[in-house]
């Protein structure tokens, strides 16, 4: 029973729910219990566009190096879309380690 001068109380998430910063709240969305990510999808985009990113960082970045004053574009957006790439290669990256260990759980040889 709960105590009217405490306010409401949440009873406690039971560890396989808890996340790595902290505990969960429990659901409170419509979405189904059995409601997945597409990791599969996932997975092969961040597989087809990783080597993409990473080639265009490498394109834009020997370009600016060898780009002159007078050249058309200049370094300045050369570099820039060079780092956009390497942004974008970083977050292709992370998001494909994210879906390898999301897989490897999910068919329970995590470990």
């Amino acid at each position: 029973m709960r105590d009217p001068r405490t306010g409401p109380t949440r009873e406690p998430v039971s560890g396989d729910r808890s996340g790595t910063i902290g505990r969960r709240s429990p659901r409170t969305g419509t979405e189904p219990v059995t409601a997945r990510s597409p990791l599969r999808l996932r997975l092969l985009l961040a597989a087809v566009f990783l080597p993409l990113f990473l080639a265009g960082t490498a394109l834009f970045g020997t370009r600016a190096a060898w780009s002159d004053a007078g050249d058309s574009p200049g370094r300045g957006p050369l570099i820039l879309l060079a780092v956009v790439c390497g942004v974008l290669a970083l977050t292709a990256l992370l998001d494909l380690a994210v879906v390898l260990r999301r897989l490897r759980r999910e068919r329970g040889t995590a470990h």
